[in-house]
């Protein structure tokens, strides 16, 4: 799962004024990595405090070390390669191997010491969004702390003073290296174990992008126009499944780095809103929902009991962010005949594509996609094709699972006579009114109708 990277021992990498005089360069921890993009079982704490972990969508929790009464981190901002779903990636910028980077987990009252090292061709800092830290070290490059150059490692070290959901990201040319990827989610779990428990802790951060079909960059100066709206830089069907066992209390933690704000949805369940990036919510000021939007920069966590079992639909609402790379910009051609129009299109531009005239399910396509692509829509389910892409994933909840089993059980066991069926019952055309004469209002009919 894992890996070491071995030149992080070196004192030259570091400034004797980049890291605090309380470290020395050589006591800098190692830096884990991931090569993986499934999620990872949830990281138990061997020393301090116990607590439940969170599990991260395709993505994992940082390791770290214990240094007399501080816990260490080690992130290493670097240029890498994500997969968004299978047959599409993109060359990103992020942390540890990954675009998020990996969730970083703590206890309130921890001291945290974190390193960062700097392997991208321009400078970097750290922002620790909605923590209170002190100002120097806030992460704003030029107001709070010199940026750290590349080839460079700073530490930043400061209490957990509250518990919490929060995030952290660059703000150092932040336009750029925010829509390159670099981000993560920060967890502060409660010193009191008792305090408001789940049984499963999940989170994930929305981040969006634009990468044109065939290409593998991002194009950072966009401001609306995005095509992969994605969960931890993935889109359906790349996402992780959430599996729950029946009867547990969950928790879901989103984070949201992307232009605009997100509905969020669970299908079959009502749920909370107990945690934002500005700290819990009164138990007296929650109230029932089944969505909750999540502004630009901001992050919602809610509480649910998974007593429903089946596999439930989880997404954004936002009906073109359940939707993948192509064709935002397609034109509408319902009712339209497609046949004589793709033949004309055909010769002028042999690698054009016509909708159907029907609607846009993906078998009306004309054509495969580019390289490097993914098509809308794309998942499929039991029943047939899962027309959703982008932010959709399912909550499979299921009676048995383990304590810590999140492996996908499979496709949910219908019991009989619960799944909508097909009757043989064509319907009538129903009866009209007849228009009104010109210049006269049609009075309704009041025939047949009991009062």
């Amino acid at each position: 799962m894992f890996s070491r990277r071995g030149f992080l021992g070196s004192a030259a990498l570091v400034t004797a004024s980049a890291v605090s005089g309380r470290v020395q360069a050589a006591a800098i921890p190692e830096a884990p990595t991931m090569d993986k993009v499934v999620m990872q079982p949830p990281l138990h704490p061997t020393s301090g405090p116990d607590y439940r972990p969170v599990v991260t969508l395709n993505g994992w929790s940082l390791p770290w070390r214990m240094n007399g009464d501080w816990k260490e981190f080690h992130l290493v901002a670097e240029p890498v390669v994500r997969e968004f779903a299978d047959g599409m990636k993109g060359n990103l910028w992020g942390y540890n191997g990954q675009a998020p980077g990996p969730t970083i987990e703590a206890v309130e009252g921890d001291k945290v010491r974190i390193f960062v090292t700097n392997r991208l061709p321009e400078h970097t800092t750290v922002h620790w969004h909605g923590m209170i830290v002190p100002s120097g070290m806030d992460g704003v490059g030029g107001l709070n702390q010199p940026h750290i150059k590349p080839g460079k490692t700073f530490v930043y070290e400061f209490e957990m003073k509250h518990s919490g959901t929060f995030m952290y990201h660059p703000h150092s040319d932040e336009m750029v290296q925010m829509a390159m990827g670099m981000m993560g989610m920060f967890i502060v779990h409660p010193r009191d174990p008792a305090f408001r428990p789940v049984d499963r802790d999940f989170v994930f951060i929305m981040s969006s992008y634009l990468i044109d079909p065939g290409t593998y960059l991002p194009k950072v100066n966009e401001m609306t126009d995005f095509n992969m709206w994605t969960w931890n830089s993935r889109v359906y069907p790349g996402i992780d499944p959430m599996p729950i066992r029946l009867g547990d209390r969950i928790r879901v933690r989103i984070g949201n780095l992307t232009m605009t704000n997100h509905p969020i949805h669970v299908h079959g369940h009502n749920f909370a809103v107990t945690c934002t990036d500005g700290g819990w919510v009164p138990v007296s000021a929650q109230y029932p929902e089944t969505t909750t939007d999540v502004p630009v920069g901001a992050v919602r966590a809610f509480d649910m009991l998974a007593d429903n079992p089946g596999d439930w639909a989880f997404h954004c609402h936002k009906s073109h962010h359940t939707m993948n790379a192509m064709g935002h910009d397609m034109r509408n051609f319902i009712g339209v005949s497609r046949k004589d129009l793709a033949k004309a299109v055909g010769k002028l531009a042999p690698d054009a594509m016509v909708m159907g005239s029907t609607g846009m399910a993906m078998g009306n396509m004309e054509m495969p996609a580019p390289d490097n692509t993914l098509p809308m829509m794309t998942g499929t389910g039991q029943f047939g094709p899962i027309e959703m892409g982008g932010m959709f994933t399912v909550m499979k909840i299921r009676e048995g699972l383990g304590r810590d089993d999140y492996a996908d059980p499979g496709p949910y066991k219908y019991p009989p006579g619960t799944v909508a069926y097909e009757v043989e019952a064509p319907a009538a055309e129903p009866a009209r009114q007849p228009p009104a004469a010109p210049g006269r209002k049609a009075k309704p009919s009041m025939k047949g109708m009991k009062m």
